[in-house]
C-alpha cells in the first residue's frame, strides 16, 4: 500500500501539486478504531493501511478522481450515518437496486461504507456484505437516484493500484472546469 501511495504522490507532485495538497495525513489507530466502532465493522487491512497513510482528503477541491473526493474516516462515518438514518426511517422500503455483478439488490445496504463522494449523494463504497460470488471488500459504485450498482474493483488495493497505474500511463489530467483529476478518455 505504501508503494502505491508513493507512486500516486510522485505523480501528483509533478502533475497536480494542488491535488497532492488536499491529501490528509495518516489516521491514528485510535481514529481507525473509533470509525470501525461507528461503522460496526473491522475494516479490511488494505483499507486500514491506506488510511494510516492518508486519511482521505480535505473537503476542499480539487478532488482526486473524476470529480470524486476520497473521504476521510470522519466523512465516511457521516455519509454512512445519513444513509443508515434513511434506511432506518423506511425510505428504501419499496426500492431495490439493480446490481451488475455480485452485489446485494438492496437500494442501500449498511454493509456499504462510502469511500468516495462526488457531492450529489453518489458514492464508491467498500462492500462488506456482497452477494454470493462477491468478495468482501470489493469496491462498488452506487447512485442515489439510479438503481444500477456496479463492481468497480475486487478490493481497495486493486482499485488504488489501478488508479496509480492509470496516472503513470498519462490517463489523467487536472481540469479546472471540473476542479478534479479527470480521465482523458471520459472527456472525449
Amino acid at each position: 500500500m505504501e508503494e502505491i501511495w508513493l507512486r500516486i504522490e510522485r505523480w501528483l507532485l509533478s502533475n497536480a501539486p494542488e491535488v497532492l495538497a488536499t491529501l490528509n495525513g495518516g489516521a491514528t489507530e485510535e481514529l481507525l478504531a473509533a470509525a470501525e466502532e461507528i461503522l460496526g465493522v473491522t475494516l479490511p487491512e488494505d483499507v486500514r493501511e491506506s488510511y494510516r497513510l492518508h486519511d482521505g482528503q480535505s473537503r476542499e477541491r480539487p478532488w482526486l478522481l473524476n470529480g470524486w473526493e476520497l473521504l476521510s474516516l470522519q466523512a465516511i462515518c457521516a455519509e454512512w450515518d445519513v444513509w443508515k438514518q434513511l434506511l432506518d426511517g423506511g425510505d428504501f422500503a419499496d426500492s431495490k437496486g439493480e446490481p451488475q455483478g455480485p452485489i446485494v439488490s438492496d437500494w442501500w445496504s449498511p454493509g456499504w461504507k462510502p469511500l468516495m463522494y462526488e457531492g450529489a449523494g453518489n458514492h464508491h463504497c467498500l462492500d462488506l456484505d456482497p452477494a454470493p460470488g462477491g468478495q468482501v471488500g470489493q469496491i462498488i459504485q452506487m447512485w442515489h437516484d439510479d438503481a444500477e450498482r456496479t463492481v468497480v474493483a475486487n478490493s481497495f488495493l486493486e482499485w488504488l493500484g489501478a488508479f496509480a497505474d492509470d496516472l503513470e500511463r498519462g490517463e489523467y489530467v487536472l481540469l479546472d472546469e471540473y476542479v478534479s483529476l479527470m480521465r482523458k478518455d471520459e472527456l472525449e
